[in-house]
């Protein structure tokens, strides 16, 4: 076997695991048996095994001594920082952008927002967090500081690599969210200042964290 086939059995195993911990197929404490993946994929343990640590140095997997490897959960600590940073930027960036978003934005925005509403009944974590993540990108695509957008789309990464949906964690969030994005598309359209719009985000975020945080003190 050459070099590259084996990097790119390793490579196929890593995307593999990454795209099901991400979407939450595989759950925390999911336990990733090797020779089953191996099998499924058609190869040896070995790609597999080498595909897993590279996800136990993205903190997305956790290797026990004479256990295994499972799918971590979520470290409160570092979901905190990173979304306590996300509140600052993405509020910033939401404030400056309010002013240059056209009706043809805005009108997205509103039909993300009733994709979600309608998903509610019969909640999917995964797509209500897709829709969610759109309808915020919408909503700060015409910030004019390029670097702010950068700050944001990098704290973005951040969350998604700590857990793909929070509202996996969280259902009930779910609903008061889809309200609180109804409150901030009315600030938009009424031309309120950024300052009101920024302050309206970041309670938005700062909602979402705090359910979190509750849940997995529940956990504990």
């Amino acid at each position: 076997m050459t070099s590259t086939e084996a990097s790119s059995k390793v490579e196929r195993a890593y995307h593999l695991i990454r795209r099901r911990i991400l979407d939450g197929s595989y759950t925390p404490g999911y336990r990733l048996v090797l020779s089953t993946l191996a099998k499924e994929l058609g190869v040896s343990t070995v790609p597999v095994r080498e595909a897993v640590r590279r996800l136990e140095a993205e903190s997305l997997v956790e290797v026990v001594r004479n256990v295994g490897a499972a799918v971590r959960g979520l470290d409160p600590a570092e979901y905190r920082w990173t979304a306590e940073t996300l509140a600052i930027v993405e509020s910033a960036a939401t404030g400056l952008a309010a002013e240059h978003l056209d009706a043809a934005a805005l009108g997205e925005a509103h039909r993300l927002n009733a994709a979600m509403r309608e998903g509610l009944a019969d909640l999917d974590p995964m797509r209500h967090s897709r829709l969610n993540q759109q309808f915020h990108h919408v909503l700060i695509a015409t910030c004019p500081n390029p670097h702010l957008l950068e700050l944001v789309h990098r704290e973005w990464a951040r969350m998604a690599t700590l857990r793909a949906t929070v509202f996996s964690f969280v259902p009930d969030r779910a609903r008061e969210s889809v309200d609180e994005h109804d409150t901030l598309l009315a600030l938009i359209e009424r031309h309120a200042p950024p300052a009101d719009i920024e302050a309206m985000v970041r309670r938005h975020r700062e909602h979402t964290v705090r359910a979190v945080l509750n849940s997995q003190e529940g956990r504990g």
